[in-house]
């Protein structure tokens, strides 16, 4: 009934020949463009290309983080689903605590969300770690005040895109004025969310492998589907 293209791999091929044709990317590193890319890809909105920033060597950092095999901390199960864990390059763990059980209490305690009274269980988990936060802007600033006072070790990276009209913007700024030296990627403003941060571990993760050798990242065709 419908005239539409159906082959995955040309798609993909279209999609980012796109994003290359009308997004101005020549502020960015050859690797910061291949996260560049993906993060445009995942959210279908070529002009967030202004909001993007790198901060620090952080493809270098994160990649070898990952390859080390160090976990991936999330702020929401919606960033730990959306990470593909084929693609991860030393079956790194891909930790969420939102709802451990005593998450609730401790939000209680300190008089804020879960999200952000999650981030103080990473404390095992967080040295060298890779942290991809996606909702919650509470959680990146309570993970930059725990990371100042010195009461959480030092991430590999901080991937923060919190989504939202309340705190999402101003906890952005933080993390490019406050980022306590450690690397980041972040969407300035009020865009952000689960799948353009999941993208965004996705593209470190084939960066990290080596194996970003099709339009769609996979070598066999088996495996294409729908990805971020």
């Amino acid at each position: 009934m419908f005239d539409y293209l159906r082959d995955p791999q040309e798609i993909y091929a279209q999609s980012f020949a796109t994003i290359e044709a009308e997004a101005d990317l020549a502020r960015f590193s050859d690797d910061q463009r291949t996260v560049a890319i993906r993060i445009i890809h995942a959210c279908g909105m070529v002009e967030i290309v202004d909001q993007i920033a790198f901060g620090g060597d952080v493809v270098t950092r994160a990649t070898n983080a990952l390859r080390q095999g160090k976990p991936i901390l999330c702020d929401a199960e919606m960033v730990r689903h959306g990470i593909i864990s084929r693609l991860l390059p030393a079956e790194n763990p891909v930790v969420c605590t939102l709802n451990d059980a005593n998450t609730h209490q401790v939000a209680s305690k300190l008089a804020t969300t879960r999200s952000a009274a999650a981030v103080d269980a990473w404390a095992e988990h967080i040295e060298n770690a890779i942290i991809a936060i996606g909702n919650a802007p509470t959680a990146l600033f309570h993970l930059l005040e725990a990371i100042h006072t010195g009461k959480l070790a030092k991430p590999a990276a901080i991937i923060g895109m919190p989504v939202g009209f309340v705190g999402a913007r101003e906890s952005k700024e933080a993390l490019i004025d406050h980022s306590a030296d450690v690397p980041f990627i972040t969407l300035r403003g009020r865009f952000g969310g689960s799948a353009v941060t999941a993208a965004t571990v996705n593209a470190l993760a084939r960066l990290a492998r080596g194996d970003d050798s099709t339009p769609d990242g996979t070598r066999d065709r088996k495996l294409q589907g729908c990805q971020p």
